[in-house]
C-alpha cells in the first residue's frame, strides 16, 4: 500500500544559515536551511528527515556526542541541538522527527552552542554563547539553566580545551578571553585573563622587542627571514591594552577580522587563529606564535578551517570552494641542545627550523563560487576524518573523499630536490612474502585478506614518527604516499524560486504496479525538476527553458508539458517556449516552434481522456491542439471574447455524455437556467442536434468527444464540445450574478467551481441543478483543485494570503475545514497542489516543498515512514534492542564453531528484531565483512573497526589505546623495560636500545637455530606498533612523550624574548635532566637585571651539583623547606637536580598540580615508579570531584594494568567490554585463568549472560553461563525455562 507521510523538502539556504553545520559521529549529517534542518545520510546520499519547528532562521546545528558506554538504558541515539535567530534552542529526538525539549534565554539570539563533553558525569549539558557576552551551562534533557556567568567582554565565539575541561577561550570583538575555571557545579568564579593583539605598523621601523602585550599578526611575503623571527617572537600577554609609547610603533588589530579561533585538537596547548590570509598557531605555554600558515597573494583567502585529533593535521576551507589538507612537518628532532651563541639573542637564524609548519599535501579542485551560489559551511566526519562535505547556499551538498596513493620514496640525493618530507603510512600488514614463512603462526592471524582502510590514521602514520628507518628496511612497514581529494557525491535540493508545480495523475487499479508518486516543479530560471514524493528526494532535473516556468501539465505517468515566458515588457509580447518531455528518456519535443513574439499564455490545459490540450492566451484567441499528433486543431476566430480561465470536463462524464446529449436532443423545452444549459449542453435546434449525432456516429472510432469550459471577463461561460479533429459544438451561458471576474475554474462530477477576484466562490452543482455562492472574505482566488479519490469532494483555494481547505456538507453546501495564513504561519506559499486524497502539498517562496497532513499544520513524519529508495545502515534508527545485539554479534562469537554474519535465531516476539539485524548486516561494507572473520589482532581489533562503523566515540578510544598496549607489552613487556641507570645527563644522548623478547636468553641455553631466530623475529615485528597520535597526550609511551617534550623545550628555547620566558625554559631543561643549557641559560642574564646575582648562583649550583654526592641531603632539605613555604616550583626543580624525580611528582600531587606531576613522571620516571604515581593519578580522576572514570581505564591500559581494568569496567557495568576485553588478552596471551581472577571473571561473565538474556540470545547466553561458575548453572535454568 502506497502510503504518503507528511515531509517537508528545503531549497536554498538563507545567509544566516551559514555555519549551521554538523556531521556528528553517529555517521550522518545536519544542516540548517531557513528555518528547518535537513539530516542527511552521506553513505547512500539521502535526506533522511527535515525537521520543522523553529519559527526564526536556524544558526547553530550541533550532534549530540557519543563518548559513553551504550547499552540497554543508554542506547545509541540521534540527538540534535539546534539554535536559531530568535535564541530558541530545540533538543530534537531526529529518528522520530519532533522536539524533545524547547528552551530559551529570555529570546536573546545565540552566538554559538556546543555539547560538554570531557567529563562523565552527565551526557545532556549544552553550553550556550549569547551576546553580548552571557555564558549559560543547559540541562539539555529537562531544560533548566544550572548557571550563567557574564563576562566583561564582547564574545563572538568559544572553543573548549580537548585536553583540559576546565580550560575555556572566547574570541572577543578586541581581545581574546582565557578561562580556567569551568566546571558543571558552579558558575566561573574568574572575569578570565584578557590578551590583546597587535601588529607592527607599515612605516615604523625595526620594533624593538619588547615585552610588549601584543603579537603581531601581519605577515608580508617578502619579509626576511630576521623579520619573521621577529614577528613570530610578539608576545600575547596582559589584562590591558598596548601602552601609548609603544602604539607609535604597532598599531592595534582589532580581532574583528579574526574568523576563527578553535584550540588544536591533537597538540595540547596549541590554539589555531584563523585569519584570511594566514593561520596562526600560538603555544600557550609560552603565549607566543610558534607557527604561520600563509597564503600568498595568488591564492585564495581561508574561509574556515577544522583541525584533526587522529593525526596532526588541519582542513582549510578556501573562499573559492577548494578544500585543502596541510599535515604537520616532522621537525629535525633536537635532542641535542643548542650550541653557545645561538641563543634567542643571536640574530643568526637557527640551522634547525624548529617552527611548527604545516605541508600542503592535497588540495581539491575550486568550485564556481558566484554571487548566488557561496560556500555556507564545511563538515568533516569525526570518525574517519578523511570525508568531507561542502553546503552550498544553493542547497547542494558536495561529498568528497581524501584517498592515498603510494609513491615511490625519492633516494637520498634527491631528497633535498623535495621540499616536502615524504608522508607514510601506518603499515599494519607484513611484507606478503614473509607471509610463507610464518605460516604456522596461530596468532596474530595472517590471512590474504586487505586490511579496510577508513579513516584519516589507516592512511598516513603517526606525526612523530620518523619517516622511514633507513638503518633497518625490514623494521619500517609504511610505505610512502601520496594524499588527494576524489568528488563522491552530489546532493540537490529543491531549485530556487519554484513558480509552479503540478502532481502526476493519481494513483488508480490500472496503474498500481508501475505507479509513482512524481511531483514536477518549474522554477523561475526555466529550471524543470521531478521530486518523488514519498521518498522524499530529488530524482531528475533538467535544464529546458530559457526563462521563467509558467505552468506544467501531466499527459501521461511519465510525460508532461511545460510552458514557459519571461516576464513581457511594454509592447506586452514574449516568446513563449512549449515542451513535451518524457522522463524516461528525458527526451523533449518543442511544441509551436515557429512562432514570433506574440501575447503571453496564461493556461494550458491537457483534456481528461489526454487526447486533446487548450491554450489561452492573454490577448489571442485560444488554441485547441491534438495531444497524440502534437497539430493545431482550431484557433477560434480574432473577434471571440479572451478566455480568463480554462478547465476540461472530469473523464467520468464520457459515458454519461452521450445520454445526457440524446436526452437534450429530444427535449425541446426552453432552458430555464445556465446550469440547465450546462447539464444538457446545448442550445441549438433540433435539426443541429441530430446532424451532430450522425457525425458523431460516422467519425472515426479512435476519438470521443470531449468537453470543456472557458470564462471570458465579464464572467460568461463557454461550453464547447470537442469531437475528431473539430470543435462541434459551442454554448453561451450567460453570467452569474454577483461574480468579478473569474480567475479560476475546477470541476469533479457534477461540481463546478468558480473562483473570482474579490475571493466569491461560486458552485454549480449540475445533476441538483443549483448554484451557490460563498465569499470567502480572502481576496483573489488564485487556485482552486479538487483532491483525488473517487467521492472525494475535499478542494483547497489558494488565495495572497494562504491557503483555504473546504468540504461539501451533508446539504451540499462548502465549509472551511482547515485553513493556514501565510507568511504569518509558513512563508509565503507561491503554489499548492495535492499529493494524495488528504495531503496537500505547498510550495513556499523560501523554495521548501510540504507535504502536510489534512490539518495543514504538520509537515513532518519519523524516518521509518520516508520510503528511502536505498537503505541505511544506522543502529541509531533501530530500537536499542537491534542495536546491542548487532554490535554483540559483529564484535565476538565464541559461542560459534566460525564466525559468521548472521542474527540468531529468536523468539517469535523478537522475530522483528531478527530481521532487522539481518538488514543491517546485510549493508555493511563488503571490504569490512571479508576481513571481519579474520582480524589480524582478533577481538580487539574486530572491537575497534566495529566502534568506527557504529560512531562509538568511547568505544573507539577505548579499543585504540587497548589494542596498542595489547601489542607493545607483546613486543617488550612494560615489567621488563630498563629502569633508570644513572641521570639522562651522565648518559649524554646516547641512545641505548633495549632487549627485544625474542633476544632475551631465559636460560643459559642459547637457541642458535636459524629458523626459529627467524620465526621469533617475524612474529615479535608482527606485534610491533607505531605509537599513538599526539591527541592521546599522556596516554602515549614514554620515550615517545620525552621526545615531544625535549622538542617543545628546544622550540621554546628558540623563541625566547623575556626574562620570565628564559625562565620557564630553565626550569623545564633542569626536570628532564638537561642541566648544560640551562647553566648555558642562566648565565645569559645580564648584569644590570635584578636577577642576576640569583641566576649565577643557580648556575653554579647546577653545573656543581654533579660532581658532589655529599651535598644531596642539604639540598634535598632545603628543597623541602621550599615546597613547605610556597615556593613549589622552586623545590621541584632542586629535587630533579638530585635525582629525586619521584619525590618532585609526589609533592606536585600533594599540593593538587596532577598535571604537572604527570608530566614529569612520563618524561623522566621509570617503569615502576612511572606506574605507581600514575595508579594514583586514576584513583584521583575517579573521585567524585574529578569523575573522569573513562580516562581513568585509559590510564590504566596504558600502564599494562589489564586486570585492574577488567575490574574497573565491572565496577562500571560495561560487561560486554570487560567480556570482550578478557577474550582480547587471552588472545594475546596476556591473561591466564587462575585462582585469583577466576571471581572477577565468573562475575563478569554472569551479567553478560544477563545481558544477552534480555537481548534474546539464547546461545551466546548459555556459553556464557557454562563459564560463570556456579551462579551461572542458575542462571542457566532461567534461560532455559524463559526460552521454551
Amino acid at each position: 500500500m502506497l502510503k504518503l507521510y507528511p515531509k517537508t523538502l528545503t531549497g536554498p539556504l538563507h545567509a544566516q544559515n551559514k555555519g549551521a553545520c554538523d556531521w556528528g559521529w553517529q555517521g550522518l549529517l545536519a544542516f540548517g536551511c531557513y528555518n528547518y534542518v535537513n539530516v542527511i545520510d552521506p553513505k547512500t546520499l539521502q535526506v533522511i528527515q527535515t525537521l520543522e519547528k523553529h519559527k526564526a532562521n536556524v544558526v547553530k546545528v550541533k550532534w549530540g556526542k557519543e563518548n559513553y558506554h551504550h547499552d540497554l538504558n543508554s542506547p545509541y541515539t540521534l540527538r540534535l541541538a539546534t539554535a536559531d535567530n530568535n535564541g530558541v534552542i530545540i533538543i530534537w529526538d531526529v529518528g522520530q522527527g519532533h522536539a524533545k525539549l524547547e528552551f530559551s534565554e529570555n529570546n536573546k539570539p545565540v552566538q554559538d552552542i556546543k555539547w560538554l563533553t570531557n567529563q562523565d558525569a552527565s551526557r545532556d549539558l549544552l553550553v550556550a554563547l549569547h551576546p553580548p557576552y552571557s555564558l549559560i551551562l543547559w540541562n539539555a534533557d529537562t531544560g533548566t539553566r544550572l548557571w550563567k556567568k557574564s563576562y566583561t567582554e564582547n564574545l563572538v565565539s568559544f572553543s573548549f580545551d580537548p585536553f583540559n575541561p576546565r580550560n575555556v577561550v572566547f574570541l572577543g570583538q578586541e581581545c581574546i578571553v582565557f578561562i580556567d575555571d569551568f566546571t558543571i557545579t558552579k558558575t566561573p568564579s574568574s572575569n578570565g585573563k584578557k590578551y590583546y593583539i597587535s601588529s607592527p605598523s607599515s612605516h615604523g621601523g625595526s620594533t624593538p622587542v619588547s615585552g610588549t602585550n601584543s603579537l603581531d599578526r601581519k605577515l608580508s611575503t617578502s619579509s626576511s627571514s630576521k623579520n619573521l623571527a621577529k614577528r613570530m617572537s610578539r608576545i600575547l600577554i596582559g589584562e590591558s591594552k598596548p601602552s601609548k609609547s609603544v602604539q607609535a610603533d604597532e598599531e592595534s588589530i582589532p580581532l574583528n577580522e579574526c574568523l576563527q579561533l578553535s584550540y588544536h585538537r591533537s597538540c595540547r596547548h596549541h590554539l589555531i587563529l584563523l585569519y584570511a590570509r594566514e593561520l596562526l598557531i600560538l603555544d600557550l605555554e609560552i603565549n607566543q606564535t610558534v607557527g604561520i600558515i600563509a597564503m600568498d597573494r595568488t591564492s585564495s583567502p581561508f574561509q574556515q578551517v577544522v583541525p584533526c585529533w587522529q593525526r596532526d593535521a588541519i582542513l582549510c576551507l578556501h573562499e573559492n570552494g577548494g578544500i585543502s589538507m596541510r599535515v604537520r612537518r616532522k621537525t629535525n628532532v633536537m635532542l641535542t641542545p643548542a650550541m653557545e651563541g645561538s641563543g634567542a639573542f643571536d640574530d643568526s637564524p637557527p640551522n634547525v627550523s624548529l617552527d611548527v609548519s604545516y605541508e600542503l599535501r592535497c588540495q581539491s579542485d575550486p568550485l564556481r563560487i558566484t554571487r548566488h551560489n557561496k560556500v555556507y559551511g564545511i563538515m568533516v566526519n569525526p570518525v574517519s576524518e578523511s570525508s568531507v562535505a561542502l553546503v552550498m547556499s544553493d542547497s547542494r551538498v558536495i561529498f568528497w573523499d581524501l584517498k592515498g596513493n603510494s609513491v615511490k620514496i625519492p633516494t637520498s640525493s634527491s631528497l633535498n630536490l623535495f621540499p616536502s618530507s615524504p608522508l607514510h603510512t601506518p603499515g599494519s600488514k607484513l611484507p606478503v612474502n614473509t607471509i610463507g614463512a610464518a605460516s604456522d603462526i596461530n596468532f596474530p592471524v595472517l590471512s590474504n585478506v586487505e586490511y579496510p582502510k577508513s579513516s584519516l590514521a589507516d592512511m598516513i602514520g603517526p606525526s612523530q614518527l620518523p619517516g622511514a628507518n633507513t638503518n633497518s628496511p625490514r623494521s619500517s612497514r609504511g610505505h610512502s604516499i601520496q594524499l588527494k581529494f576524489l568528488m563522491t557525491g552530489l546532493l540537490n535540493g529543491v531549485t530556487s524560486h519554484v513558480t509552479c508545480l503540478r502532481m502526476c495523475p493519481p494513483l488508480t487499479n490500472k496503474n498500481y504496479s508501475n505507479y509513482r508518486p512524481l511531483v514536477a516543479l518549474g522554477s523561475f530560471n526555466g529550471m524543470l525538476q521531478i521530486v518523488n514524493v514519498s521518498s522524499g528526494q530529488v530524482d531528475r532535473e533538467y535544464s529546458l527553458h530559457s526563462s521563467t516556468v509558467r505552468g506544467i501539465e501531466w499527459t501521461g505517468l511519465k510525460t508532461f508539458l511545460s510552458h514557459a515566458h519571461a516576464n513581457p515588457g511594454q509592447s506586452g509580447l514574449v516568446k513563449n517556449e512549449i515542451y513535451l518531455l518524457d522522463i524516461l528518456s528525458g527526451k523533449s519535443t518543442s511544441v509551436r516552434n515557429h512562432t514570433e513574439d506574440e501575447s503571453p499564455i496564461i493556461s494550458l490545459q491537457v483534456s481528461n481522456l489526454k487526447q486533446y490540450f487548450v491554450i489561452a492566451f492573454k490577448d489571442k484567441p485560444l488554441e485547441l491542439w491534438d495531444l497524440k499528433s502534437l497539430t493545431i486543431i482550431r484557433e477560434l476566430p480574432k473577434n471571440f471574447p479572451r478566455p480568463t480561465a480554462t478547465i476540461w470536463s472530469p473523464s467520468h462524464s464520457t459515458k454519461t455524455i452521450k445520454k445526457k446529449l440524446l436526452d437534450a436532443c429530444d427535449d425541446e423545452k426552453p432552458m430555464k437556467s445556465p446550469i440547465d444549459a450546462m447539464s444538457s449542453s446545448g442550445q441549438l435546434n433540433k435539426t443541429d442536434s441530430n446532424t451532430s449525432i450522425k457525425e458523431k456516429k460516422t467519425s472515426s472510432k479512435g476519438t470521443v468527444r470531449e468537453h470543456f469550459v472557458m470564462t471570458d471577463k465579464d464572467g460568461t461561460v463557454f461550453h464547447f464540445i470537442v469531437e475528431g479533429s473539430s470543435i462541434s459544438d459551442v454554448t453561451k451561458i450567460p453570467p452569474e450574478n454577483g461574480l468579478g471576474t473569474i480567475t479560476c475554474l475546477a470541476w469533479k462530477n457534477d461540481y463546478l467551481m468558480f473562483g473570482d477576484v474579490d475571493g466569491i466562490l461560486c458552485c454549480w452543482d449540475l445533476k441538483g441543478k443549483i448554484s451557490r455562492t460563498v465569499p470567502t472574505n480572502r481576496g483573489w482566488i488564485k487556485k482552486i483543485k479538487f483532491a483525488p479519490g473517487r467521492e472525494n469532494f475535499k478542494f483547497f483555494t489558494l488565495h495572497n494570503d494562504g491557503a483555504v481547505i473546504w468540504d461539501f456538507n451533508k446539504e451540499g453546501k462548502v465549509e472551511i475545514q482547515y485553513f493556514i495564513k501565510s507568511p504569518k504561519e509558513i512563508a509565503k506559499i507561491s503554489d499548492a497542489e495535492w499529493a494524495g486524497s488528504d495531503r496537500p502539498m505547498l510550495v513556499t517562496t523560501n523554495g521548501a516543498l510540504h507535504v502536510t497532513d489534512i490539518t495543514l499544520r504538520n509537515s513532518s513524519s519519523p524516518t521509518d515512514n520516508w520510503d528511502l529508495p536505498e537503505p541505511l545502515f544506522c543502529p541509531h534508527l533501530v530500537s536499542s534492542k537491534s542495536s546491542q545485539l548487532l554490535k554483540c554479534i559483529l564484535q565476538h562469537q565464541p559461542w560459534e564453531e566460525t564466525y559468521n554474519l548472521m542474527a540468531p535465531n529468536m523468539r517469535e516476539d523478537d522475530i522483528e528484531t531478527e530481521k532487522t539485524i539481518n538488514k543491517q548486516l546485510n549493508l555493511i561494507d563488503s571490504s569490512l565483512t571479508s576481513y571481519l572473520p579474520r582480524t589480524q589482532f582478533g577481538t580487539a581489533e574486530r572491537c575497534l573497526l566495529i566502534a568506527r562503523i557504529f560512531g562509538d566515540e568511547s568505544d573507539l578510544h577505548f579499543w585504540t589505546v587497548a589494542l596498542h598496549y595489547l601489542r607493545s607489552e607483546k613486543y617488550q613487556p612494560m615489567s621488563k623495560a630498563p629502569s633508570r641507570v644513572t641521570s639522562q645527563s651522565d648518559m649524554g644522548d646516547l641512545f641505548i636500545p633495549s632487549t627485544p623478547s625474542y633476544k632475551e636468553a631465559t636460560d643459559l641455553v642459547v637457541l642458535d637455530n636459524p629458523d626459529q631466530q627467524e620465526r621469533s623475529y617475524l612474529v615479535n615485528e608482527l606485534y610491533r606498533d607505531q605509537p599513538l597520535e599526539r591527541c592521546y597526550d599522556i596516554l602515549i609511551d614514554s620515550d615517545s612523550f620525552k621526545k615531544y617534550q625535549l622538542d617543545r623545550v628546544a622550540l621554546h628555547d628558540n623563541k625566547r624574548a623575556t626574562n620570565d620566558h628564559t625562565h620557564k625554559c630553565v626550569e623545564n631543561y633542569i626536570l628532564l635532566g638537561q642541566t648544560d643549557r640551562a647553566v648555558q641559560l642562566l648565565l645569559e642574564t645580564e648584569a644590570d637585571n635584578t636577577t642576576y646575582y640569583v641566576d649565577s648562583l643557580r648556575a653554579c649550583l647546577v653545573a656543581s651539583i654533579r660532581s658532589s654526592g655529599a651535598s644531596q641531603s642539604t639540598i634535598k632539605l632545603v628543597a623541602t623547606n621550599l615546597i613547605a613555604n610556597g615556593k613549589l616550583s622552586e623545590g621541584v626543580q632542586l629535587l630533579c637536580l638530585i635525582d629525586k624525580s619521584l619525590d618532585a611528582c609526589r609533592y606536585l600531587q600533594t599540593y593538587g598540580d596532577w598535571d604537572k606531576s604527570v608530566w614529569l613522571a612520563k618524561a623522566t620516571l621509570d617503569h615502576n615508579e612511572r606506574s605507581e604515581l600514575m595508579k594514583r593519578y586514576a584513583d584521583h580522576l575517579c573521585g567524585t570531584q574529578i569523575n573522569l572514570k573513562s580516562k581513568a581505564l585509559l590510564v590504566l591500559l596504558s600502564l599494562g594494568q589489564f586486570y585492574k581494568v577488567v575490574e574497573m569496567l565491572y565496577g562500571m557495568r560495561c560487561f560486554d567490554r570487560a567480556v570482550c576485553f578478557i577474550e582480547a588478552c587471552k588472545e594475546f596471551d596476556l591473561m591466564d585463568n587462575t585462582k585469583e581472577n577466576a571471581s572477577l571473571f565468573e562475575a563478569v561473565y554472569l551479567e553478560y549472560a544477563r545481558f544477552l538474556t534480555n537481548l534474546g540470545h539464547r546461545k551466546a547466553a548459555e556459553y556464557y553461563c557454562h563459564k560463570a561458575g556456579d551462579k551461572g548453572q542458575q542462571l542457566l535454568k532461567e534461560v532455559e525455562i524463559l526460552f521454551t
